[in-house]
């Protein structure tokens, strides 16, 4: 089998800022930028890696939700439990500085982890927690 992760999607608030965050903080590239019954999906990721691709996208436009469930999707989400991702990086230590310069909320600093990794986590501007691993 030839199979590759293509991408994953994240929920955001607010279009605007979460395309400034991964555009201008974490410096993907917008790949597409799509509006339909005033919602928007937008697609980014890291320039060097065009087949891999994080689709940040309104969670109201998940079929079948009911309004409980939008309720408790946006309660997770302002915790910050209602998705995740882990990026890398080879210079953890410079990358973390420079999300704490910039408007990252950082929830974890660097630290060598006892399962083998040093890592540190941050939330995007709609709470997901993102974690940063170094690359070994």
């Amino acid at each position: 089998m030839d199979i590759t992760i293509h991408s994953s999607f994240l929920p955001h608030e607010d279009p605007d800022v979460s395309l400034a965050f991964y555009r201008d903080t974490l410096g993907f590239e917008v790949r597409n930028d799509v509006g339909y019954g005033g919602m928007r999906w937008i697609t980014v990721g890291p320039a060097d890696q065009p087949g891999t691709s994080i689709v940040l996208y309104p969670p109201a436009a998940t079929p079948g939700l009911t309004d409980d469930e939008r309720r408790t999707v946006a309660e997770m989400m302002a915790k910050g439990t209602y998705a995740m991702l882990v990026l890398a990086t080879s210079d953890l230590d410079g990358t973390f500085a420079q999300l704490q310069a910039g408007d990252a909320e950082v929830v974890q600093e660097p630290v060598d982890q006892p399962y083998g990794v040093r890592d540190c986590a941050f939330r995007d501007p709609a709470g997901n927690l993102l974690r940063l691993q170094e690359r070994r």
